[in-house]
């Protein structure tokens, strides 16, 4: 877990640092991560690769676990490919929401920032704004296995709450990586040396004027396809885990050595008596 938190306070930074060290030039570039994106990408490959380790030192993921991760984030990647950002509807994040679920918040972060990372490089999707994305949706998975216990229809109407919710939030936090640079009209664009309030006042207004109308789409679609096909999935992701023994701990066991079998002695053949 303090992997996780380590790596999230990485994310959260990335992502506000100019609202609290507010240096940058608002309206210089349309694209202001140009040049610190590919080290927060550098950045972030040991930082999953530390989740991976903390998690398998805590048995958390083994290595039947991170091969699943590994067909988890294809199916994901491909899910994104069908559905590029179109009008927000992305069917990829239901399957986020529901692997963070069954596995667990680590088994979530790591699989929304590889099937993120994946179906960036099908769709072409690769820019400075990746490793943002990934970040984004890595939290989408993770905070689906922390979600309370809850059992029975109430739970897939919690993951329909927190899947519209987190489509929702997911665009209102990647508008973030753009923001700050990015020239609006005085009303909505950011002003470096004013407050952080008056700054997420015209943030606020931003986000409703540009980006909710793929933002709640996304969440609805997500919400949707959850109540529709999260029962049968959940019920399968947790059936192998169940016979996949992952949290089951491998015991290499010394085979008894047999004593060899002794051969039993035959019966001595009696000797004929003949008659002189």
């Amino acid at each position: 877990m303090a992997t996780l938190l380590v790596a999230s306070l990485v994310g959260v930074l990335a992502f506000a640092w100019p609202l609290f060290f507010q240096t940058s030039q608002a309206g210089e570039s349309a694209i202001g991560h140009t040049t610190d994106a590919p080290w927060l990408f550098v950045l972030l490959l040991p930082l999953l690769v530390a989740v991976v380790l903390a998690e398998l030192s805590e048995s958390g993921i083994d290595a039947k676990v991170i091969s699943l991760v590994g067909m988890l984030a294809a199916v994901g990647a491909a899910l994104r490919a069908l559905g590029p950002g179109t009008a927000g509807l992305e069917p990829g994040f239901f399957l986020l929401v529901l692997a963070g679920r069954a596995f667990g918040a680590g088994f979530g972060f790591v699989l929304g920032a590889v099937s993120l990372l994946g179906g960036a490089l099908i769709s072409g999707g690769v820019g400075p704004w990746m490793p943002f994305q990934m970040f984004a949706c890595a939290w989408v998975g993770c905070l689906a296995g922390l979600l309370p216990r809850v059992g029975g229809r109430l739970e897939l109407l919690l993951l329909a709450a927190y899947s519209l919710v987190s489509g929702v939030l997911y665009g209102v936090i990647m508008n973030l990586w753009f923001w700050p640079y990015a020239t609006f009209g005085s009303d909505f664009s950011f002003i470096p040396g004013d407050s952080l309030t008056a700054n997420l006042h015209r943030y606020f207004l931003f986000v409703v004027a540009t980006s909710l109308g793929w933002d709640i789409p996304r969440g609805i679609l997500s919400a949707v396809l959850v109540l529709v096909l999260g029962r049968p999935i959940l019920n399968a992701f947790r059936r192998t885990a169940r016979k996949a023994a992952f949290e089951a701990p491998v015991i290499f066991a010394t085979p008894a050595v047999s004593e060899a079998p002794t051969v039993s002695e035959a019966p001595a053949v009696s000797e004929r008596r003949t008659d002189v």
